[in-house]
């Protein structure tokens, strides 16, 4: 068996960003350790488990928040559109749309820390 345990995903400042993906989208800090160089790993991902994103810092002109050269690269599916959506959204979250209903379920794009792209999704139920 194959299976997609963390990515990395750029960022400006840790602690930004931990704030972000845990505060504003409701993930969970998995680690946050530095060694004994100094370098800090930090790595955030959905509290039920799953892919994490490793949070790399880099000061490359572009990179942050052009990760998938400006299309959506990450889709946070949840089980409660509804419930998500407004939590997000009172936590600052800014959604591009308004959300929509489509054959693949209800989507809306909303955007990081960065303004990069991300699909907020709840697939269709399969009864």
């Amino acid at each position: 068996m194959l299976r997609l345990s963390d990515v990395t995903y750029l960022v400006r400042d840790h602690d930004e960003a931990i704030t972000f993906f845990v505060d504003a989208l409701g993930f969970a800090l998995r680690e946050d350790e530095t060694n004994a160089s100094g370098r800090r790993r930090v790595v955030v991902g959905p509290v039920e488990g799953g892919t994490g994103l490793v949070l790399a810092l880099t000061d490359a002109a572009g990179a942050v928040g052009n990760q998938a050269g400006g299309k959506v690269a990450f889709f946070l599916e949840t089980d409660d559109f509804a419930a998500q959506h407004a939590r997000m959204t009172a936590a600052g979250v800014r959604f591009r749309e308004e959300p929509r209903h489509e054959e693949y379920g209800t989507v809306a794009v909303f955007e990081d820390l960065h303004g990069m792209p991300w699909d907020l999704i709840q697939p269709p139920s399969r009864a």
